[in-house]
């Protein structure tokens, strides 16, 4: 079987590239260092219909799949992952959990501000004591009469407090069985509601152009309609949007892994060491090959896992193989790529400084690569 993008795929692909290096490359680099949310690129992908690739036209989006998604991301994050993790976050986090889950009335009322990138949502799940045991939620929802009453925090949370987030869904326990276990839900919160607060942007290593902050909710009201999908099953609802994230992750990573071979194979091409090119050099050679063939591996897995998600197969194992292989891809590349560069590898102003900076937490976010390693072993009957 030979894996190669459709005609319309392959055509996004070109646009989403040239995007990329025409409208993203030269700005992001001072973005990055100032730490400034991209307004102007998210506003044009949303005219390009980046962020609601997935979503059907009747809620303003482009009519198309994940994979087409995954496509776009790979080439934004040959360039930039502040920028990728912007619309990945946007619509795997924040679009997904409401198309996949939500009511009528709520589909209608954001998705199309969503998929047309003029607003953003995000998804608090993650909390400072819980980390990778996502079950352990601490965050409460209790009805008081017709509405939610919200009580807890939330860490990390991507595209949480831009001046265009409308959103954020939020899990949260609604209840305990006799037995204690959590009966853990999802409620949609509007940006703005009375007893939401967002603290301020962290200091972070990496993705310093992306918007991540802490999130607090204290007596937050909002209307007992608010619920996404059904009561008691966030928990199983996140896991499953999870699972696609992982997929766009991967995408993303293996485009990181790329950008690093594309800026490894310039530099080795005109920088000159010794009387000649340093790409004359086997060492350089070897280095650069393992790149590039750590690249394909991961571009194949996240194509396997993205095949089997349209197909409508079980995708769980592939995903956590794709995410697990592009990421290491991608950190594995972006150590490499600064060895080669030397010195200018460790400055601000080249690009595998910043993937040097980034691909970290792709080991880490959405799942990090141990428990990666969990899900491939429990698959396999361990």
């Amino acid at each position: 079987m030979i894996m190669q993008l459709s005609d319309e795929h392959e055509a996004l692909r070109a646009t989403v590239e040239d995007f990329a290096q025409k409208e993203v490359a030269p700005v992001i680099g001072d973005l990055y260092i100032q730490e400034k949310f991209p307004y102007d690129l998210v506003a044009s992908m949303g005219e390009m219909g980046l962020f609601g690739l997935p979503v059907p036209e009747e809620y303003d989006g482009m009519g198309g799949d994940y994979v087409a998604l995954c496509v776009a991301l790979e080439e934004l994050g040959r360039v930039d992952q502040s920028v990728a993790i912007t619309l990945e976050a946007g619509v795997s986090l924040g679009i997904m959990p409401i198309l996949r889950f939500g009511s009528d009335e709520q589909k209608q009322q954001y998705l199309p501000d969503l998929a047309t990138g003029r607003r953003l949502g995000a998804f608090g799940l993650t909390e400072a004591g819980g980390g990778s045991d996502a079950g352990a939620t601490r965050t409460t929802a209790k009805v008081d009469g017709d509405q939610w009453v919200i009580n807890g925090s939330k860490a990390f949370i991507t595209n949480s407090g831009t001046d265009i987030t409308s959103l954020v869904t939020v899990t949260a326990v609604t209840d305990r069985g006799d037995d204690g276990k959590k009966e853990i839900s999802a409620i949609l919160v509007p940006s703005g509601t009375p007893g939401f607060t967002v603290a301020p942007s962290y200091s972070k290593v990496g993705w310093n152009a992306s918007d991540t902050h802490e999130l607090a909710f204290d007596d937050c009201r909002v209307p007992e309609a608010n619920l996404v999908g059904q009561r008691g099953r966030g928990y199983a609802q996140f896991l499953s949007i999870l699972d696609e994230g992982r997929v766009a992750i991967a995408a993303l990573s293996t485009g990181a892994a790329q950008g690093c071979v594309d800026e490894s194979l310039r530099y080795a091409r005109e920088r000159e060491a010794f009387g000649a090119a340093i790409g004359t050099y086997q060492g350089i050679q070897f280095k650069i090959a393992e790149m590039e063939a750590r690249t394909v591996c991961a571009r194949l897995a996240w194509h396997d896992a993205a095949a089997k998600m349209a197909a409508g197969l079980p995708f769980k194992k592939e995903a956590a193989v794709a995410k697990l292989v592009s990421s290491n891809a991608a950190m594995d590349n972006a150590r490499d790529a600064t060895q080669i560069f030397g010195g200018y590898g460790f400055m601000n102003e080249y690009p595998v400084a910043r993937h040097y900076r980034d691909s970290k937490i792709l080991e880490i976010g959405e799942g990090t690569s141990e428990v990666q390693k969990i899900l491939i072993a429990r698959h396999l009957g361990l």
